[in-house]
């Protein structure tokens, strides 16, 4: 494994991960092989158990057999070894108990003190969001949480989006939570955090001599951010008809990747200095008055159309959708960072569900180079320097730029020179939730998100979405699956002389072109 940004050790103290919610779909896709692999590798300690929690008849042999068939079922995860799975068997076990139930809670507590694991804990909140709460309050009230530890024993909690479904509920999920917890034992997860390509933009940024110094208004041109996804709801309905792409996708995930482009750098990389810097690109962006939203927010929805080749429906047409719903499966919008360093410099951003590509990307634009020499006719215009940051998939960076053409005429055209992580280190990064749930084990929350870094992003956010539903009627423009989103989203970009931009790899080698959307 790499060595961490932090520096600490690698290996947590000896600990206990009680994961409530054991029985649902997040544990058994990503928890449970996330713990695995660090087991596998030899990433945790010794003395190292797993308690899973959920409501369900189950025993501990009944657990350990579901968790053995969902590492079996996973495409990536690769054949199971006998003599590991073994070793690893005999440290998983099940409690059954509602999260509702005081004596559910006393008799963990118990469970963990007659195994001798009552000192460091971690507990996993993979349950739905109404259940936050009582699980936090049994928690304090059960004596498990233990805030400062006093002790000497350790005991943290992990919290999973989303964190409130606007600046108050997140204020208010902040207050629980510091009833049975102080703001050091809080892991608020987001896993686009544990991706090793949005890791490594502070890397690139400020381990790089070349880019720190062009990385800002006087050079930048403009920065796009596009989160796409071909899915549709996959049986997630419900849950989406409550959140929306600004709730699911743009106060977090999005908010977390401006933030690392935006910010300053860091005096030291330790958590709190690395947050701190975070806060203050979020209190620095400039808030969409709300008679603005209807002119300055796309928001659509994706009807039926083709993806992937694949004929499917539209979202009101989707399991657990309203009929008639207002929500959008599509955004984007222009933000603006009043600071020193980006005045001016536009932040387009956009996220949808149903696109042609599942594609996370970062793109800084660089202002063209004055219009004399090669960039005016007969040679230019020429395209501008491009530096494109693929968090996934083909996880890597390029950089677009110009070369001359073999031949006695004076031709220019772009090239890209491009960094695979795959062909580079000869494997695909791992997954987020294996670094994440090794650095909440280690107590490093440099990759975890802070109570007043949720607020600073909801009180941006949040105002976009009570403005965009008081908008006549929450006014949504349609767009069939399989496309770029509405019109209206390239009228946005178009509006600024700018177009959407996005590269791909295929064959192994980057597009000579770019995509652009529409």
């Amino acid at each position: 494994m790499a060595q961490k940004l932090t520096g600490q050790n690698n290996t947590p103290d000896p600990f206990t991960l009680v994961i409530f919610g054991a029985s649902g779909d997040l544990t058994r896709r990503k928890l449970i092989p996330a713990v695995y692999s660090l087991f596998r590798e030899g990433l945790l300690p010794d003395d190292f158990s797993v308690i899973g929690f959920a409501r369900r008849e189950k025993t501990d042999e009944s657990f350990r057999a579901e968790v053995r068939e969902a590492l079996e079922t996973l495409p990536d995860h690769g054949p199971v070894d006998q003599a590991t799975w073994a070793e690893f068997a005999g440290r998983l076990r099940y409690h059954r108990s509602t999260f509702e139930d005081a004596e559910g809670f006393r008799s963990l507590r118990e469970r963990l003190a007659r195994e001798g694991a009552v000192g460091n804990c971690l507990f996993y909140l993979a349950v739905q969001p109404a259940s936050i709460q009582a699980v936090i309050d049994q928690l304090r009230d059960s004596g498990l949480a233990r805030p400062g530890g006093g002790d000497g024993a350790w005991s943290r909690v992990i919290v999973e989006k989303p964190f409130g479904r606007d600046l108050a509920t997140a204020r208010a999920l902040n207050r629980r939570l510091a009833t049975a917890f102080a703001e050091d034992q809080i892991f608020r997860i987001d896993h686009y955090l544990g991706k090793e390509t949005v890791q490594n933009i502070l890397v690139l940024r400020f381990a790089n001599s070349i880019f720190e110094p062009i990385w800002n208004q006087k050079y930048v041109d403009h920065v796009q951010i596009t989160v796409s996804e071909t899915l549709g709801m996959e049986g997630r309905g419900a849950y989406y008809e409550q959140a929306g792409a600004l709730r699911d996708i743009v106060q977090n995930h999005m908010m977390h990747l401006l933030c690392l482009v935006a910010m300053e750098a860091p005096g030291t990389l330790a958590p709190l200095t690395v947050r701190d810097e975070k806060v203050k690109v979020l209190r620095a962006l400039r808030p969409i008055p709300p008679e603005c939203i209807a002119s300055e927010v796309v928001r659509g929805q994706y009807a039926g159309g083709t993806c992937l080749g694949e004929s499917v429906p539209g979202y009101l047409e989707e399991g657990g959708v309203a009929p008639g719903s207002r929500t959008e499966t599509f955004v984007a919008f222009k933000a603006l960072i009043d600071n020193w360093r980006w005045a001016g410099v536009p932040f387009y951003m956009r996220t949808g569900k149903r696109l042609p590509a599942r594609i996370t990307e970062i793109s800084v634009h660089f202002k063209a180079v004055p219009q004399v020499l090669f960039n005016a006719p007969p040679i230019g215009p020429m395209e501008p320097n491009i530096l494109a940051i693929r968090i996934q998939p083909n996880e890597g960076i390029s950089l677009r730029f110009q070369v001359k053409v073999p031949g006695p005429a004076m031709r220019i055209d772009p090239f890209r020179m491009d960094f695979g992580y795959g062909s580079a280190f000869g494997e695909s990064p791992p997954e987020a939730y294996h670094r994440l749930l090794l650095d909440a084990a280690l107590g490093d929350a440099t990759l975890f998100t802070r109570s007043d870094e949720v607020e600073a992003a909801w009180t941006f956010v949040a105002p976009l979405v009570d403005g965009c539903a008081a908008q006549d009627g929450g006014k949504l423009s349609v767009y069939p699956a399989g496309t770029w989103g509405p019109r209206e989203a390239d009228d946005l970009i178009s509006a600024d002389g700018r177009a959407w931009y996005l590269t791909r790899r295929r064959g192994g080698k980057p597009c000579e072109e770019p995509d652009h959307g529409g």
